[in-house]
């Protein structure tokens, strides 16, 4: 855990977006009513540069008062905003796609420094940002109310209206692409926003803020409460709140869930994976080999999506001689970036080590990975580990780093039997030239999201992002045409006008 700095002389209310104590390093502001304030706590956690080691900035650990001071922001906003047609709403999120694009490189630098994934891995992540509100653009289309003559002279019609106040909590994974799962769906269909961003990698969302404001973004309409559990758990038990999505491991998904339901709030949680990738005798080599590799390592493994199990079905051995000549290219510091902190590289290694002493084979060994110049950061080498038993821990639990374990079987359903003994259900994904056994994993499968052939099968916009079993708790799904579910509910109307109409059992 990192160590809780107590400032003395807290950051005055109403200050810049960071402000520089004597120490050197910027302290965290949160947002409220469109202007950036300090919070009420004086208790903070360092802000880390991953790739070097080194602090960047403080965060202050915010109390339920700074939880309550948004919510009214929010809430005071919410009658004006939401009353605002939706042709007029969707026009800020047109300027903010823009602006997006236009500070692209300057997004993805803050993704990297804060979160440590190399520059390319940031700007994909800021790319897909721009295709999440791209898709937010389209919702007067997808959202138009329906209405039928259901009787003469008597009209049904459905709207979807916002729900009020709500929250998105964000993982450290993807500082600025999964805030933007959540904010232009839901700001554009109306409601008003908190985000509690990750205490890790908080840096992206102020800048989210800062464009949403340019964009022309009514001040309290977005807010941003900085934080650890307490502040989670304010969101959870504040009575203003009306929904709340939340992305990060499944432990901490569940409790959310949990508490925030049992205050009956709508709440939608994403928790972690464990995805099987089943590589059949016929898959073609090369395009196995790097697909995995690449799925493996992608953002040094810190993300729900990637590849950390494959089950090996009969004679594959040159696809798994090829695949670990495939990670060996893969260069720390180069083509593969830092895991978020010290403890998780502590924690990664671990599972390694743990692994190798309980009788699988490492293939591909990515401990004690040092950077030049960087001999500070937090690197873990790509690892391949062979012959891992479905029984071993790391074959059950989220490892969260680049590291892949290697299961064996002898038919398809066999490999099948251990993909659906995970208690996860995040992805899966099968490599066979076959469209038969293609089908025959794919309708077997217990995964929300499952690939041919593809190592990392997230469905890009309109279709959406989402889980099963342990990898979500809640209806519906965070992203594309399944969030509108999530973000409003139905007003139903029934009218009648002509008083000479014939009257029945429907009027």
């Amino acid at each position: 855990m990192p160590t809780i700095v107590r400032s003395k002389n807290p950051t005055p209310r109403g200050a810049a977006t960071v402000a520089k104590p004597t120490n050197g390093i910027q302290t965290v502001m949160n947002f409220a009513n469109g202007k950036w304030v300090a919070s009420h706590s004086t208790d903070y956690l360092p802000v880390m540069d991953p790739s070097i080691g080194q602090q960047i900035a403080n965060v202050p650990l915010s109390t339920p008062q700074d939880v309550d001071d948004a919510v009214r922001s929010a809430q005071k906003a919410f009658p004006e905003w939401s009353s605002t047609p939706i042709k007029e709403r969707v026009q800020v999120f047109y300027r903010y796609k823009t602006l997006f694009e236009r500070h692209a490189e300057e997004l993805a630098a803050l993704v990297h420094q804060e979160n440590g994934k190399t520059m390319s891995e940031s700007m994909a992540e800021v790319e897909k940002s721009v295709e999440v509100t791209e898709f937010a653009c389209s919702m007067p289309q997808l959202v138009a109310g329906e209405i039928l003559e259901v009787s003469r002279s008597v009209e049904c019609r459905i709207d979807r209206v916002p729900l009020g106040v709500v929250v998105s909590i964000t993982p450290f994974n993807f500082p600025n692409m999964v805030p933007n799962w959540t904010i232009p769906n839901a700001l554009v269909l109306g409601n008003t926003m908190i985000l509690k961003p990750s205490e890790q990698v908080p840096l992206s969302a102020l800048r989210i803020a800062e464009l949403l404001k340019e964009a022309g973004l009514p001040d309290g309409v977005f807010n941003i409460v900085h934080g650890g559990q307490a502040a989670v758990e304010a969101i959870c038990d504040h009575p203003g709140i009306q929904a709340i999505s939340f992305v990060g491991s499944t432990r901490v998904a569940k409790a959310v869930y949990v508490r925030a339901t049992s205050h009956l709030k709508r709440a939608l949680c994403l928790g972690g994976a464990k995805n099987h990738l089943i590589v059949l005798p016929d898959a073609h080599e090369e395009m196995t080999a790097t697909n995995v590799a690449a799925s493996m390592s992608g953002c040094a493994g810190q993300r729900c999506m990637a590849a950390s199990a494959m089950v090996a079905v009969g004679a594959v051995d040159h696809i798994v001689k090829r695949l670990c000549d495939e990670a060996r290219k893969i260069v720390p510091g180069k083509s593969l970036g830092a895991v978020i902190s010290k403890s998780a590289k502590e924690r990664i290694e671990r599972y390694i080590t743990e692994a190798e002493r309980d009788g699988a084979k490492v293939l591909v060994d990515g401990r004690n990975a040092v950077v030049e110049g960087k001999e500070e950061g937090y690197y873990v080498g790509p690892t391949v580990i062979d012959y891992v038993r479905p029984d071993m821990k790391i074959a059950q639990e989220e490892v969260f780093g680049p590291v892949l374990s290697i299961t064996r079987a002898e038919t398809v359903d066999e490999a099948i039997s251990i993909e659906n003994s995970s208690p996860y259900g995040n992805a899966a994904s099968v490599y066979t030239q076959s469209g038969g056994l293609a089908n025959y994993v794919v309708e077997r499968a217990s995964a929300g999201m499952i690939g041919v052939n593809i190592g990392v099968p997230v469905p890009r916009e309109p279709f959406s992002f989402g889980g099963w079993n342990e990898s979500k708790f809640g209806s519906g799904d965070i992203t594309g045409k399944s969030s509108i579910e999530f973000w409003t509910k139905l007003k139903k109307t029934t009218t009648k006008w002509n008083p000479e109409a014939k009257v029945n059992w429907m009027s």
